[in-house]
C-alpha cells in the first residue's frame, strides 16, 4: 500500500479507503490509485485485509462424501455464500471414519478458520464436533448431536418420510422393509420416525416393520437388498423405503442382477432426489430436500453468527434454527403389489 501510495502520489490512509470503499476520495484520486495498483501489480493481503476490518475470512466446511450428489450441492451453496461476501471455504472430506472426522477437525483448528459448517455421515461424532467448537460458530446442516446445543439447518425429514412411505401404503403394499441410515445419526431417526408413522396410518404395527441399518452409500442398499430379498416370494417384501437415494440406487441395481423388475416385483422409494433420480429407469420416486438452499443458509447463517460475534456494526442476528421444506415427489418406482409378474 506504501509503494501505491507513493507512485499515486496520495497518503496510505487514502489508498485504503478506495481498497475498502469506506472514506471519501476524489475521483482523479481514485483513479490515480486503480492505475497505480495496475502499474504495480498490487493485489491486496485477504488475510491482512480482514483482519483489520474484523471480517470473517475462512470458514471450514466438514462433509462426508462428496461421491453423494445431495452433499455436492449442499457444498456447492455453502460456496455461493461464501463468496458473496468475499469469505474462502476450505473443504475437508473425511470419508472414512470418526476418526478421520477428528484429523480433520484438528486441521481446520491448525488453519485458523472463523466457524464450521459440519455434516457427519458416521454414527458417532461428539468428539471431532467438540474439537471443532473450539475454533468458534457451528452450524450443523441435516443433523442434531444429543447433548450439544447448536444451531443448524433442517428439513422436515419426517414430514417427508411419512408421506413417501404413505404413497407406498396406500398403493396396497402390506410387506414393506426399511434400509435405513446410520441408526445414531438425527436424520436416520427422523426418515424412520415418518415411516413408521405412516405405517401405523395405515393401519399396519409399525413395531413389525422390518428395519436394516445402512451408511447412506449405494454399496450398503444393495448389499441389504440382495439380504432382504432373497428369500422365497411368499416372504420377500414387496416394497423398499430407502433413507436416501444412493441406497435406492444400489438396491435397484441389485434387483436388475437378480432379475427382479422394479417396481412391478418390488416397488422402491429413496429420499433427496439427487439429480440422477430422476433419470433412472424406472425413475425413482423419492423426497426432495433442496440440498444448495440448505448450504446456502447454512453458511449465511455462520458468517453472520462471527460477525455478531465481533460486534460488526450493522449487523442483525439471524435465527439459529431453520426449518426448511421438503416436496415428495411421484414418479415411476412404486406400483400395486397385486400387479407383480
Amino acid at each position: 500500500m506504501k509503494d501505491v501510495a507513493k507512485h499515486a502520489k496520495v497518503s496510505v490512509s487514502t489508498v485504503s479507503y478506495v481498497l475498502n470503499n469506506n472514506g471519501p476520495v476524489a475521483d482523479d484520486r481514485r483513479a490515480r490509485i486503480l492505475e497505480s495498483m495496475r502499474v504495480l501489480n498490487y493485489e491486496p493481503n485477504e488475510s491482512a485485509r480482514n483482519l483489520k476490518r474484523r471480517s470473517a475470512s475462512a470458514i471450514g466446511l466438514v462433509v462426508p462424501d462428496l461421491g453423494n450428489q445431495f452433499f455436492a450441492l449442499l457444498a456447492k451453496g455453502v460456496e455461493r455464500a461464501a463468496s458473496q461476501q468475499d469469505v474462502l471455504v476450505v473443504l475437508c472430506n473425511p470419508e472414512t471414519s470418526e476418526e478421520a472426522e477428528l484429523s480433520n477437525a484438528r486441521l481446520l483448528r491448525s488453519q485458523r478458520v472463523d466457524g464450521v459448517v459440519y455434516l457427519s455421515g458416521f454414527d458417532e461424532s461428539p468428539a471431532s464436533l467438540i474439537e471443532l467448537t473450539k475454533i468458534g460458530p457451528v452450524v450443523l446442516v441435516d443433523e442434531r448431536v444429543p447433548g450439544i446445543n447448536l444451531p443448524s439447518v433442517l428439513s422436515e425429514a419426517r414430514r417427508g418420510a411419512r408421506e413417501i412411505a404413505s404413497h407406498v401404503f396406500d398403493n396396497g403394499h402390506k410387506n414393506v422393509a426399511v434400509i435405513s441410515g446410520p441408526t445414531a445419526l438425527w436424520t436416520s431417526e427422523q426418515r424412520l420416525a415418518g415411516y413408521r408413522e405412516a405405517c401405523a396410518g395405515a393401519g399396519l404395527d409399525p413395531d413389525k416393520l422390518k428395519v436394516v441399518a445402512g451408511d447412506y452409500r449405494m454399496h450398503s442398499g444393495a448389499i441389504i437388498a440382495e439380504k432382504l430379498l432373497s428369500v422365497s416370494k411368499a416372504k420377500r417384501p414387496t416394497a423398499l423405503l430407502c433413507a436416501n437415494d444412493l441406497m435406492a440406487i444400489g438396491a435397484i441395481e441389485y434387483c436388475k442382477s437378480a432379475g427382479l423388475s422394479v417396481p412391478e416385483d418390488v416397488s422402491i422409494v429413496g429420499f433427496d432426489d439427487i439429480p440422477i433420480a430422476g433419470l433412472l429407469t424406472p425413475r425413482l420416486s423419492t423426497v426432495r430436500q433442496p440440498a444448495e438452499e440448505m448450504g446456502f443458509q447454512a453458511a449465511t447463517l455462520l458468517i453472520n453468527m462471527i460477525k455478531v460475534a465481533r460486534g460488526e456494526e450493522g449487523v442483525e442476528k439471524l435465527p439459529s434454527q431453520t426449518l426448511v421444506p421438503v416436496e415428495v415427489v411421484i414418479r415411476d418406482s412404486v406400483c400395486p403389489p397385486s400387479k407383480a409378474k
